[in-house]
């Protein structure tokens, strides 16, 4: 009885956040006691989860479960409203095991360690707060909590731009965000009764088109950033570029599928009439991120900025599975943002473990380290295989599924999925192109000669024999650090790179947590856009775009959960 009515969400998203607050009070000069105590709050909360999760939740079940609803401002019909469904649960297992391996990726920091993992950790229950906030006021709370911590993290432990990018991702993304405060005031306020808040009373609401129309881009432009939707992304390279490796992680592996979480949570589920019209400059929009991200990426010359590029080309892959209007379509946008948030949280790490070693995210400035880091390069090697979608690996299964989906889609002319499949596939064709040169640059030669001039290099020491050179980095033996990845960084690694292998050669292992969701979410903007298709068979210039189809043999459904 107790097991049952424990708020066992509350107590996810709040646990990191309360236990944040002990940390000045901890007795510690050097940073080690705050960093396992904030190691394992991380853990604890990550296995809080599992256990709720595998004990209280039915993945066969479309509806919301683990609802919790406390008044909290009633004059303005706020409430603590959080609850789990298929669409947030695995990103709260995402975000649970990324920040988790982010805080023991951060193991060497000695600048402000207290200060620094206490941003970790609230930076932890936002992100928490924003996938399982059943309220959209609520939502944006959570929203603008994240931005802080990031910001903060940016700017005092990033590069030397750091300012300059962390100010530019607070900008743009707090800017953003304030889309979600007017669409959700604007939904709360339409019609008559008690303000509500609550996105199932939301989604029961019947907007006109054009207001519902105004909505859908508003958030599509908030949620748009989030996801580095071309052109909104430019904060994305500069934030990755400066940021360190462990934050660099979070922001590639859980913010960015913020966004896409919330076009499908509100843009599809509570404006699906919107949908119908909008879904044709989705999928546009993804190729153009496509294509966009991956010609980009290979012309970055900094190692971090290439890989920031390539997020953005990624997530062009989930705009078109959201706007396939197919079952295997949404489930491979969701398997994307999944897989890539795996994918991306390991690379970035290597990243930073190739920074530890050489100074340097100059991919000219690099090169041969492969001879003498091997556990190192073969780890960046599996990763990026992962990441080209090689067979067998988490990203082949996403894409593949994406490109079924908007292939077999019933909705588009032939012509149109035509166009979309054969430009789509270039970025299959450019990301092999900027990984595998970004492979050879830092671990073979690439192009400099393996030598210096140690007669006028500006050594302490210039009474030892021969130096250490690698592209144009040059040490005395005593002082080189091209050590090999140590067991907490192979471990690190493996954690992500066993997962990628699990989904890659056995989906379902990720599927199986979304897919009556995902069925039930298509099922409804299939029956909106028979609706809006029958109103106005013109939509999509008249057939060029959309075909007229028969009329679905599904059961008509409603919002629910």
């Amino acid at each position: 009885m107790i097991a049952n009515s424990f708020p066992w969400l509350s107590a996810i998203a709040l646990l990191p956040l309360v236990a944040s607050l002990a940390i000045p009070l901890l007795p510690d000069k050097g940073g080690k006691t705050v960093r396992w105590y904030a190691l394992g709050v991380a853990i604890a909360d990550f296995l809080l989860m599992l256990y709720t999760f595998w004990q209280h939740y039915d993945a066969s079940n479309a509806t919301f479960q683990l609802t919790e609803k406390y008044n909290w401002i009633p004059q303005l019909g706020l409430s603590w409203a959080v609850s789990v469904d298929g669409l947030s649960l695995p990103l709260v297992l995402l975000a649970g095991l990324v920040t988790t391996l982010s805080i023991f990726a951060a193991w060497q920091v000695d600048h402000k360690p207290r200060l620094f993992y206490f941003l970790m950790l609230v930076l932890y229950s936002a992100q928490i707060g924003v996938f399982i906030a059943q309220d959209i006021l609520l939502l944006f709370i959570m929203w603008e909590l994240e931005l802080v911590p990031v910001y903060l993290l940016v700017s005092i432990w990033g590069g030397q731009k750091r300012q300059y990018a962390a100010t530019k991702f607070l900008l743009y993304t707090a800017a953003a965000s304030i889309f979600i405060l007017v669409a959700g005031l604007a939904m709360a306020l339409y019609g008559e009764g008690t303000i509500s808040f609550d996105m199932v009373e939301l989604g029961i609401k019947d907007y006109p088109l054009a207001l519902e129309l105004l909505l859908y881009a508003g958030l599509l432009i908030a949620f748009g950033v989030k996801l580095a939707i071309f052109p909104l992304h430019t904060w994305l390279p500069d934030a990755h570029g400066e940021a360190s490796a462990p934050v660099s992680m979070i922001l590639a592996g859980v913010l960015l599928k913020m966004g896409g979480y919330g076009l499908i949570r509100l843009n599809l589920e509570i404006l699906s009439d919107a949908h119908v019209y909008f879904a044709p400059i989705l999928a546009m929009l993804g190729v153009i991120n496509i294509i966009y991200g991956g010609l980009n990426s290979f012309a970055q010359p900094n190692m971090k900025r290439r890989l920031a590029f390539s997020s953005v080309s990624h997530m062009g892959f989930v705009l078109l599975g959201i706007a396939s209007f197919t079952d295997l379509g949404i489930s491979g946008a969701m398997l994307q943002m999944i897989s890539h948030g795996l994918i991306a949280a390991v690379l970035f790490f290597l990243a930073g473990v190739t920074y530890d070693r050489t100074h340097t995210l100059a991919l000219n400035s690099m090169g041969g380290i492969g001879q003498v880091m091997p556990k190192v390069f073969a780890l960046f090697t599996a990763a990026a295989m992962a990441s080209i979608a090689l067979p067998g690996m988490s990203g082949f299964a996403s894409e593949l599924s994406v490109f079924v989906g908007v292939t077999t889609s019933d909705i588009y002319s032939s012509t149109f999925r035509t166009v979309t499949v054969f430009l789509s596939a270039l970025g299959l064709i450019l990301t092999p192109i900027y990984l595998l040169s970004l492979l050879r640059q830092v671990f073979y030669g690439a192009g400099v000669a393996l030598t210096c001039d140690i007669d006028n290099a500006n050594f302490e020491n210039k009474e030892e024999e021969g130096a250490v050179c690698f592209g144009t980095d040059c040490v005395l033996p005593s002082n080189a650090v091209y050590t090999d990845a140590q067991p907490r960084e192979v471990f690190i690694a493996a954690c992500f790179l066993v997962l990628i292998l699990g989904i890659g050669f056995y989906p379902k292992l990720a599927t199986q947590l979304y897919d009556a969701k995902t069925v039930a979410v298509n099922t409804q903007l299939r029956e909106a856009y028979f609706q809006v298709a029958q109103d106005k068979p013109q939509i999509y210039a008249q057939g060029f775009l959309v075909p007229q189809i028969q009329e679905p043999s599904v059961a008509t459904v409603s919002y629910n959960r």
